[in-house]
């Protein structure tokens, strides 16, 4: 073929267009997981990356220690900031290695032996540095340890230069106090940013010698642990997937305080806590407000009062506390008046200085006209009732408009409630008080004189016992009620109680002057889902971090905040099946559980 056709052939193939197929435009238009996840824009700096709105700056790790103590990388790992840890472990031939190390040993005998023929004072860095590297040769060569190139880079993050400048300074002051070094990838952002992203692709290469041992103690997975050698188990943490075992008589008080907001599992927990601690040998006395302890109740054995105005349950606000061998009469006493003034002080609205000293005495001398007095021995004494005290206002200067405020409850619509002689018992493992039936108004009442009865009961007889004070804001809305209920908080270690407050009113039992001491006097506290009113103020109260608020906003049910002392974990609550039948209080499993008995009664008819 001439050239002048070559050529012209040539031009005519250059000249024709290149069929595409529909497949190659399909996979051109396809959104791929990359296009997803990538930054808008990215800009390469010096020192920091561009990542759309968010700065990033990339350390990598190059002088460590010579001793790495464990979990020495925790702080930075539980550290309240956005980052990324990439670990890169590369495995180094052990042959190799023990060529090195016995040239390397060598070459230090060497020198310690030179210094000594000159008579020079021995080194102890040359030292140091023989026996670790005898102790690494002998490791490695019986197969106790293996060595590793070693790699830590850590990405923070930043919406400004400065934000970015004072995490990186945290980190490496963090690193520094525990003699570990970093600096930036200067000109290496880009490498760096390969290295951190979930690629496996070592692009910095800035690695450290490292055997096993030390190796194992960067072992990113850290959290705090709340798992004890005994105890109940009160959830799952949501960290580690550890157990959350915990004992509240181990601590320096055994109180605790349950806020959430309704329908977040916070009588669940207190019911799941309840059937766990009775296999452990615990009395527990629950003051329950909605009537949820009741089918609990019947199914350990335990006992359940209900408190009404028309209940045939009663409860004789006169009944005084048998005295220990440590305690005299004559206190017991003067202190029961006490709380009885602060309970007249609910019942009646308030008192005046003046009807407050009348009431007081008045006391006195209704306990003396059944010979009850600081100097007899009234144990076996029958104590009076609220009608005595009536009678007593009525004849004493002063009382008259005393009496006739207390007679609406010893003569008019709830002369049923206190006007009568005591009729329960709670010598049981489990005890549960019922105020639901209580109106409104006489509530905090009924609760006031119900946690004074138990008061007596515990004092009488030393017991490992929990006192359960569910929906506690109603007696904390009286500050005489949140007064005696923030004093047995204070004094129940004493007597081997646990007082276990709850309660869905956050507002209300912080704005309380005793809702802040009750708190801190509860080693144990727990913080389910709660409602956006209240987060800042258990923000504030709580110290709690950004993290955390959001962790109590967005929780599931039975999920939020486990504090036991200084610690805490995010805890979630689980039961079993059995447990889950026997504590819930789930509307459609109640109405179920009562479908399926009812069936199970008419088969068996």
């Amino acid at each position: 073929m001439a050239l002048l056709d070559i050529f012209r052939t040539k031009k005519k193939e250059e000249t024709e267009i290149t069929p595409v197929f529909p497949e190659e435009i399909y996979r051109a238009g396809t959104l791929e997981l990359r296009d997803v996840i990538a930054p808008a824009a990215l800009e390469v700096a010096a020192n920091n990356v561009r990542l759309g709105e968010k700065l990033m700056r990339t350390l990598f790790i190059f002088a460590l220690p010579r001793f790495l103590s464990s979990n020495w990388f925790s702080p930075v790992i539980n550290l309240d900031k956005v980052f990324d840890v990439s670990i890169f472990i590369h495995p180094v031939d052990t042959a190799a290695v023990l060529r090195k190390l016995q040239r390397k040993v060598a070459e230090v005998q060497s020198q310690i032996a030179i210094r000594q023929e000159k008579g020079l004072v021995r080194d102890p860095v040359l030292d140091t540095a023989f026996q670790d590297l005898e102790s690494l040769r002998d490791k490695l060569q019986q197969a106790q340890e293996r060595l590793f190139n070693f790699g830590l880079y850590i990405a923070v993050y930043g919406n400004t230069m400065d934000e970015l400048d004072k995490v990186e300074a945290e980190i490496k002051s963090m690193l520094e106090s525990r003699l570990v070094y970093a600096k930036p990838a200067l000109f290496q952002q880009k490498e760096g940013l390969d290295s951190v992203f979930p690629q496996a692709t070592d692009k910095l290469a800035v690695n450290n010698y490292l055997n096993s041992s030390p190796a194992s103690s960067v072992f990113p997975f850290v959290s705090f642990d709340l798992t004890s050698n005994k105890g109940i188990l009160y959830g799952i943490n949501s960290h580690n997937n550890s157990l959350v075992l915990f004992d509240r008589f181990s601590l320096e008080n055994y109180n605790s305080v349950i806020f959430a907001k309704a329908g977040a599992g916070k009588s669940y927990a207190t019911k799941l806590e309840i059937l766990r601690s009775l296999m452990f040998d615990t009395d527990v006395i629950v003051i329950d407000p909605e009537r949820e302890y009741e089918y609990l109740a019947e199914a350990v054995g335990g006992r359940y009062f209900n408190i009404s105005l028309t209940s045939h349950h009663h409860i004789n606000p006169f009944d005084l506390p048998t005295p220990r061998e440590d305690e005299s009469p004559a206190d017991v006493l003067r202190s029961h008046i006490i709380n009885l003034v602060g309970l007249f002080r609910i019942m009646l609205g308030g008192l005046t200085p003046e009807e407050d000293a009348v009431i007081d005495r008045a006391i006195a001398e209704t306990y003396a006209s059944r010979d009850i007095t600081p100097d007899s021995d009234f144990q076996k004494a029958v104590p009076p009732i609220l009608s005595d005290l009536e009678l007593v206002l009525a004849n004493m200067e002063g009382g008259e408009s005393l009496a006739q405020r207390l007679r609406k409850f010893t003569k008019g619509t709830w002369a049923g409630f206190v006007n009568q002689p005591t009729n329960v018992d709670i010598n049981q493992k489990l005890a549960v008080f019922s105020v639901r039936d209580m109106e409104d108004e006489l509530r905090p009442v009924a609760m006031y004189l119900i946690i004074n009865y138990i008061w007596s009961a515990v004092r009488a007889q030393l017991k490992k016992r929990i006192l359960v004070v569910d929906e506690a804001w109603w007696i904390m809305k009286n500050e005489d009620g949140a007064s005696f209920l923030y004093g047995i908080a204070k004094r129940a270690r004493k007597y081997y109680l646990g007082v276990a407050t709850i309660t869905q009113d956050v507002g209300d039992f912080l704005n309380s002057p005793y809702g802040k001491p009750l708190i801190t006097n509860s080693s144990i506290q727990i913080l389910l889902h709660q409602s956006p009113a209240s987060i800042e103020v258990l923000k504030q109260n709580f110290n709690l971090t950004e993290e955390e608020k959001f962790l109590l906003l967005e929780s599931d049910v039975g999920e939020g905040l486990f504090f036991a002392g200084l610690k805490h974990v995010a805890i979630k609550i689980l039961a079993s099946y059995t447990e889950d039948q026997l504590i819930t209080s789930d509307p459609a499993q109640l109405l179920a559980i009562k479908r399926a008995k009812q069936d199970f009664s008419q088969q068996q008819k």
